[in-house]
Parts: C-alpha cells; structure tokens; sequence
C-alpha cells in the first residue's frame, strides 16, 4: 500500500471513530453504515470534489447530495475534518437547536447541500442539479461546468424513486452526474438479500448508465473509479461499493462484529458491540473518542490548500470571461440573484369565461418569453395541465441540447418534484412543475421537504375539485385541498412561513 493510501485510510478510520462516537453520546442513530462508507467520503473530499473553501455557497462548485440522511454521522465527521463543524457539533448530534441533527438540513455554509428526508429523494434532488448544471453551461458556458455526487444506500436502489431518477438520467445522458451505491446487504431490520434479488448494476445499464463496481474498502480502487466516471461525456456514472456495515467494529471478547444488522441503526453497545475495542481496533484513544488524527488534518490541509488554488484560478477564468460578455454576464447575474424582469400583466389577453387551466397556459407562455431561468416540467400532462403554454415558445431539454426551458419528466410526479427541489437547491433557476392536483398525493413527500428548505419551487395543480367529472372519484381531489393548506402553516425554525397557497377562487 503507498504511503497515500496507507494515510487515507487513516483518515477513514478516523470518520469511523467519530462517526460510532457521535451515536454513541447521543445514545441513537445509524453507526454501522457511516463506517462502511468512510472509505469513498475520504477519497471525494480529498482528491475530487472542487469548492471553494472560504466560500462553500461558490455557485460553480461540485456538488455532494447524501441520500441516506440516517448516515449524517458520516457527513458531519468528513465536513467536520474539512473545518466546518467543531468537535462540540458533533458531540451534540441529534440535540435540540444543534447544528447536527439526525438527518442532515441543507446548510450551505457547513458544505451540506440538501435535506435528507425519506430514502430516495436525495439523489433525485441531486439529479435535478445535475440538470440545472447543464442548462447554465448551455447558456454562459462550459467555464462554470462542475460535478454532481450523489452518495446512496441499498434503500434508495428499494425506494420507487430510483427508477425515475435512472431512467432520466440516463435518457439525458448526465455525464455530470456521478452515483455512488454503498451495498452492504444490511438495511434496519434485514439483510438486503431478503427483500433483493435483482441485478442493479444491469439495471442501470439497461438504462444507459456507465457502471463501475469497485471494492468499498480500498482506496486505490475509489480513486481509479472516480477518475474514469469523471473522464466519462455521454453518460452518467454508477460506482457500486461493496461495503462492510460497521467496518472496523469488534465484540466484547475481540471477536468481528462487523456485518451485522443490529449496528444499522442504534449505538454500537447498544448493539451488543464493544465500543472502547472499536475505537482501539481503528487506531484511536478510547479515552478521546473525538480526537483527530494527525493524517487527517495532513490530508484535509493540504486539500485546502489546493483547493483555494483551484478557486483563484476559477475566478481568473471568469474574470477574463466576464470582460468579454459583458451582457451574458449580466444576465448570470440576474439569474444567481433570483431577481425577475417586470412583467406587464395586464396586457396578457385572455378571452373571459376560459378554463383557469387556459389562461395559466397564457400567462405561463408570456413567461417562457420573458422569464429566462424559469424551467417548467409536467409529468406527461402538458396538454391537459396547459404547461404546454411555456412549451410552445421553448423546447424540452434532449440528451446534448439543454438550451431549451421544459423538462419532460414522464409520468414520474414524486421525482419530478425532487428534480424541481434540486434545481432550485442548485441555484440560478426557477423551477416548476405541473400536474393534476389530485396527484399532489404523489409528490408530497417532496413538496413538504421544499417547504422545510423553504425553495422556490412552483407548483401548478390543475383540475382542482370534484367537478373533474367524467374520471370519476379517482381524479377528483376532494381532500387535498386540506392537507396542502395545512402544509402551507408549517414553520421552519426561523418561524418562518415555509409554503404559500393560491388557489383562484382566493382572489
């Protein structure tokens, strides 16, 4: 093993420390997988994943989405090492008013980019940013391109979502956007292998995915993985990481107390492990659980370093760039602030008596003219939700030409809303999405995490009542209206109005 090598995995080690000590102090969370996964978090952060260090909102960084937020262990200890979280953070994971909670919210300023909800969501939202990237690129160029990372689990692969977020990825031919699968065959209360027999990594091929499969636990084998899905332009990458669930962990007499589903989720004691054989197995002080090695702050040193050299040169290129596209620059930066054109609503025509759904397509047609950021979806109901309106005056995004403005998202309403969720967290957009109100159910999920990050997301819910006759009781939305105005008094912890609901007859 070279003496990188040799020191990465130190480095991983000590991610496994901190992340098995966090659970411990809070006496519940997920450790298991947070130590099987140290191994791929220490080689992104310190070889591939490019911020700018001293500016972590940067908007051409690459972008890091954890989908399973039950591992926010991980993430914490490896941002923690990377010098935005504190010791005293980690050790009040979990607690009221910390900065570390259970499931990681989006906080840009310590390096987390998204919310992690429901399992799923988090790598669809990452997949929207993956588009948001390329249609900035189409318009200002491929001076700003960056990467999108999504880090998974075996319940992501189970949840639903995974196909959406497949096959649009795969269709769109994101070579931006770089997957990596933690398979341990653990979940919380069985083996994966009890519920999974199929071939993922087939799977994704099938959908036009590259797909690597490397092992999880060595160093030099993630480095050359990341480096061939890096090098990839016509498709998105999968690197599957055969991992061990509580790498590292040992029993009360020495004995291997790895691969085991009681460390999925509670403390290592509590799962009848030995934490203080753990910690000293691992290379670390029982005694200072909390401690950082020294080649971890070698690594994440020297990193820094080369990461603040990286942004000095990025921001030459856009100098020079901004001094030779003085209007385009302009229009970045109309686009990075959020701010909008004025819009002259009152000379909109719209004949009296129409269907409301008709003269949202009006409206939404003068915003595709004028409104140059906004990006529209539907889930194959443009036609009957009248978002075709926008579509008429754009094109939808294909594989290679994202200089359109519409994302045909299929039928797929809970990823299309996560796709809008990440685009919005990207930046430099204003996504919206629409659909018949009465599948509102299916995006939920994903619209109560907008409203908890408190997005700008639009959504454009049409066929709004029982009068949707002739489909019958399956197409009329009778109660929805209830639980998204209830959605609409959620507070975040600012006490801040998280949604705003507008239904025409509010008028």
């Amino acid at each position: 093993m070279s003496s990188t090598n040799s020191k990465l995995t130190r480095v991983a080690d000590n991610i496994r420390i901190l992340s098995a000590a966090m659970v411990e102090k809070a006496k519940s969370g997920h450790p298991g997988g947070s130590m099987g996964g140290a191994d791929f978090m220490t080689v992104l952060y310190t070889e591939f994943l490019r911020y700018d260090p001293d500016n972590t909102s940067y908007p051409y960084r690459d972008r890091f989405f954890l989908d399973p937020g039950h591992m926010s262990p991980m993430l914490y200890s490896t941002l923690s090492l990377a010098g935005y979280y504190t010791t005293e953070d980690l050790q009040s994971l979990r607690q009221w008013g910390s900065v570390t909670p259970g499931h990681p919210e989006a906080d840009f300023a310590r390096g987390v980019e998204n919310t992690s909800g429901p399992l799923g969501q988090g790598h669809a939202m990452a997949l929207g940013a993956a588009i948001a990237e390329r249609f900035m690129a189409a318009r200002f160029g491929e001076w700003m391109a960056h990467k999108t990372y999504a880090y998974i689990s075996d319940g992501a692969v189970e949840e639903e979502i995974s196909q959406g977020v497949g096959r649009i990825a795969g269709h769109l031919g994101l070579s931006n956007f770089i997957m990596y699968y933690d398979s341990n065959n653990i979940q919380l209360s069985t083996k994966v292998d009890e519920v999974m027999t199929e071939n993922v990594a087939m799977k994704y091929e099938a959908w036009g995915w590259n797909v690597l499969s490397v092992d999880g636990h060595n160093i030099n084998e993630i480095r050359e993985a990341l480096v061939a899905a890096n090098s990839e332009t016509e498709r998105p990458t999968l690197i599957i990481g055969r991992t061990v669930m509580g790498k590292g962990a040992k029993g009360p007499a020495g004995e291997s107390f790895e691969d085991k589903v009681s460390t999925h989720g509670q403390p290592l004691t509590a799962a009848g492990a030995d934490f203080a054989a753990t910690v000293k197995n691992l290379g670390g002080d029982p005694n200072d659980p909390f401690a950082v090695f020294s080649e971890s702050r070698e690594a994440f040193s020297e990193r820094r370093e080369a990461l603040r050299a990286w942004a000095s040169r990025q921001a030459e290129v856009e100098k020079t760039w901004r001094a030779e596209h003085g209007d385009l620059a302009r229009k970045l930066d109309m686009f990075l602030s959020g701010s909008l054109p004025e819009i002259d609503y009152k000379s909109i025509e719209v004949k009296a008596g129409v269907a409301t759904r008709a003269a949202s397509a009006a409206v939404l047609g003068v915003f595709a003219e004028t409104i140059e950021n906004m990006i529209v979806a539907s889930a194959d109901l443009s036609n009957s939700d009248k978002t075709d309106g926008f579509l008429k005056k754009t094109k939808a995004f294909t594989k290679g030409d994202f200089s359109g403005k519409f994302f045909q998202a299929g039928v797929s309403e809970l990823t299309m809303a996560c796709v809008a969720n990440g685009m919005a967290l990207h930046g430099g957009v204003i996504p919206a999405c629409g659909t018949f109100f009465v599948f509102s159910d299916y995006m939920k999920p994903a619209v109560r995490l907008s409203a908890l990050m408190r997005l700008h997301v639009i959504y454009i819910w049409t066929h709004d009542s029982f009068r949707v006759g002739e489909d019958g009781p399956t197409h009329q939305p009778i109660e929805h209206e209830a639980q998204i105005r209830l959605m609409e008094h959620l507070r975040n912890h600012h006490d801040e109005r998280s949604m705003v609901v507008l239904r025409p007859a509010d008028g």
